[in-house]
């Protein structure tokens, strides 16, 4: 008989996904991080990249941000030609960055699920996105979003509230829903607990991860990860559900397996992973 593990293997098709996001030189992070996250989740990857980034795994140092124009162009390419299952976006660091992304996926007439990392701060501290392009993010790019991945800090930033429980992560993830988008995964990792909670909270109900922490340093990109293994997933074949454990588990064997590089936040092992998970 076919484990669970074997039938998402086998039902799990090569995917494409549009990674609208910014370059990080490390490798850690951005765009660079979600070629690594799709690739090694077999689906294919394709690019939009927003910004230039200047940075390693001690902080940012400087950011160029993309004309708009070029940065819709890229989007049209892809979804005109290759096209797209899933697109994620990351860094959307201006309001005009924001508004190009959004009217050129709707001008592509592209429909398909929408992964939305809010990226806000970088794992180093650094603001990476201006006040006009949160407010759009939040009124404009939220509500058109199949699934929202804020971090704890994004979250607040986002609400207003403040969190420092699961209790309270609920209600945040509730209120982050009431914004529009379809589902929200609001990732537990800044709380101070022993044990850290990821949340998927949906119309249709909330599921939860419960994992022991991981004591370690080298968790550059985390998010960018776990952003794009769940488009990777949903690309593929998955629903939000199934994604959700999906995505868990590869960031997780990828935290456990970082090759401990850089002087600051290290990156992930994404390239130790491919054999350690079924997808």
């Amino acid at each position: 008989m076919a484990t669970e593990s074997s039938q998402k293997a086998t039902r799990l098709q090569m995917g494409r996904v549009l990674i609208i996001a910014g370059s990080d030189p490390s490798g850690g992070a951005g765009i660079q991080a979600d070629i690594k996250t799709v690739t090694m989740l077999r689906q294919y990857a394709a690019t939009a990249v927003t910004a230039i980034t200047v940075q390693d795994t001690c902080g940012v140092s400087d950011v160029l941000g993309l004309e708009p124009a070029l940065v819709a162009a890229q989007i049209k390419a892809v979804l005109n030609d290759i096209g797209a299952d899933a697109v994620k976006t990351g860094m959307l660091h201006s309001a005009d960055i924001v508004k190009v992304v959004i009217s050129a996926i709707e001008d592509s007439s592209w429909a398909g699920p929408l992964v939305v990392d809010p990226v806000m701060v970088a794992t180093s501290g650094d603001r990476l996105v201006d006040d006009e392009a949160l407010d759009i993010i939040r009124s404009e790019l939220l509500p058109r979003a199949s699934l929202v991945t804020p971090n704890l800090p994004e979250a607040c930033v986002l609400t207003g509230e403040s969190v420092s429980s699961v209790d309270d992560m609920k209600r945040v993830a509730d209120k982050l829903l009431s914004l529009g988008p379809k589902a929200v995964l609001l990732k537990g990792g800044h709380l101070n607990a022993a044990m850290l909670t990821d949340l998927l909270v949906t119309h249709d109900g909330t599921f939860e991860i419960s994992s022991e922490k991981i004591t370690t340093p080298h968790t550059h990109g985390t998010g960018c990860t776990l952003a794009s293994a769940c488009a990777a997933m949903l690309a593929g074949g998955m629903n939000i559900e199934e994604a959700f454990h999906a995505a868990h588990a590869f960031v997780r064997e990828a935290i456990l397996k970082a090759p401990e590089l850089g002087r600051g936040h290290g990156p992930l092992g994404h390239a130790n992973v491919r054999d350690a998970l079924p997808w």
